[in-house]
């Protein structure tokens, strides 16, 4: 984290010497660029030659980190909806602030807005532990009844002489392209702010946002880190109004903290990751501004985030609905081709192992599927190099590695029923179905557990067999030996 913080500050530094540094240039606004085409104003925009370019594009990227890194908590907090209340509880202390001196004193907005948040989050609180009312109801409350005030003191401003050119109107929807100096180094300042904090105060900060119940057992104060946590969201918050407005800053607080919430189980990678994300997509909302014709700013960095949240959801490794799909498909297969085993060593100890092969038809008999349905998984187990086939087809042998595996699904299914007899004086009649589910999941740990637990009982509760370990100790041994035959006909 330490070196999470020196990166910022020399991004930091970088900007400010780079606006400092800007020569005047021929567009005040983002938008105005439209008489020439896509390639020229994409070949534009990476020469930075343009002031609202640079003070748009060092915003939205500052925006992106301070707001990654502070989302990051309300998604670990659950509390999501925490940033969109705030975000528009700001809205009356954003015109009471304009009110003060009625100038778009930025220093005075920006001390209403971060009042007016504050006030949001302890009336809050102030519901949660004075009423029977939880969460949700009391940020419904404050987003609803704060973003009303907001609206009836921007419409009397607005019938105010010269309200209209006001330009409170930015803070509604934002327009990044207005974004000038004094903007980019409140933002600036509010990102080495959070970051800071998170540097300084990350183990309380983690601590009391998964476990806070434990953090008050050890003395911590946990108020105090939720308060101080809410403060920089307001700071935030207030920072980010100019660029995206109070409609779309609760998206760039949610959407890239959820993203990289898909991806990571670790939360301090988790940060780095929704700060990356939060950047990235003000880099590509600026940039897609600028080349667009007329397009905003701060709906196309809310558009980014949110292609970066479907791709997360989409195809992340854990998490994702892809991974997922994949991973179920194939624990689907794997449990049907270990069943096919099993019934092929079923087969086997039926004819008292006098034959290393079993028949199509017998399989198909002991599964009652159709011998089409059977050449298929037993194809399967081909291709897995669990079973070999007959030189016709009509017959298949267990490689070394397929009675291995046979071996354990069947002892892993006739000791978890022996057990469930033992243990749990259930009926033997009652326990094929559990055995069924556990036997594909069982570890070996747990399955020799069970052994000592069953004082190494050969018999299941029907009074068969259970492969003993010298059974599958043979599998492996066969595997070992390249020389030794797998199986009959030469096929494998």
């Amino acid at each position: 984290m330490g070196s999470c913080v020196g990166t910022a500050r020399r991004v930091t530094g970088a900007v400010t010497v780079w606006l400092l540094m800007a020569p005047v240039a021929y567009a005040a606004r983002i938008s105005e660029i439209s008489d020439t085409s896509t390639l020229d104003r994409a070949l534009r925009f990476f020469s930075f030659s343009d002031p609202s370019l640079r003070y748009a594009l060092a915003g939205s990227i500052l925006l992106g980190i301070c707001c990654g890194l502070m989302g990051a908590f309300l998604v670990v907090r659950k509390l999501a909806l925490m940033g969109d209340a705030l975000s528009h509880a700001v809205l009356p202390g954003v015109a009471l602030g304009f009110l003060w001196n009625l100038t778009r004193d930025p220093l005075a907005i920006f001390v209403g807005a971060v009042a007016a948040g504050l006030l949001g989050a302890g009336t809050v609180q102030l519901i949660r532990q004075t009423t029977r009312h939880k969460e949700d109801a009391a940020l419904g409350f404050v987003l609803a009844s704060f973003y009303a005030v907001g609206i009836c003191l921007f419409t009397m401003i607005q019938n105010l002489p010269g309200g209209n050119r006001s330009g409170l109107d930015k803070f509604m929807f934002g327009q990044a392209a207005a974004m000038g100096p004094q903007d980019v180094m409140l933002l600036a300042a509010v990102t080495l702010l959070a970051v800071g904090a998170i540097v300084l105060f990350y183990k309380e900060l983690k601590i009391t946002s998964f476990d806070p119940g434990f953090a008050r057992s050890t003395g911590l104060g946990v108020q105090f880190f939720h308060y101080g946590l809410m403060l920089l969201l307001a700071f935030a918050i207030v920072a980010s109004l100019q660029a995206v407005g109070v409609v779309l800053v609760s998206a760039m607080l949610v959407i890239p903290a959820a993203a990289a919430y898909l991806l990571t189980d670790r939360f301090g990678i988790m940060l780095l990751l929704a700060a990356l994300f939060g950047l990235g997509s003000g880099a590509i909302g600026a940039f897609l501004s600028f080349v667009g014709r007329s397009l905003p700013t701060g709906p196309l960095m809310v558009l980014a985030a949110t292609t970066v949240f479907v791709l997360a959801l989409l195809f992340g490794p854990r998490h994702g609905i892809v991974a997922r799909w994949w991973r179920q498909t194939s624990r689907s297969a794997r449990v049907r081709r270990e069943n096919t085993l099993k019934a092929i060593y079923q087969v086997l100890e039926a004819s008292a192992f006098a034959t290393d092969q079993v028949t199509v038809k017998d399989l198909a008999d002991r599964r009652r599927e159709t011998i089409e349905e059977i050449e298929h998984q037993v194809a399967k187990l081909k291709r897995h190099g669990l079973a070999t086939l007959s030189s016709t087809g009509d017959a298949a042998c267990l490689t070394p590695a397929g009675w291995q595996r046979a071996c354990e699904i069947v002892r892993n299914h006739r000791l978890w029923e022996l057990y469930l007899t033992n243990a749990a004086r259930m009926a033997p009649d009652h326990v094929h179905d559990d055995a069924e589910e556990i036997e594909h999941i069982l570890g070996e740990a747990n399955v020799q557990a069970l052994e000592r637990r069953l004082n190494y009982s050969r018999k299941d509760p029907h009074g068969k067999m259970i492969p003993g370990i010298e059974d599958i100790h043979a599998g492996r041994a066969a595997s070992r030996d390249t020389d030794r035959a797998t199986g009959f006909g030469g096929n494998s």
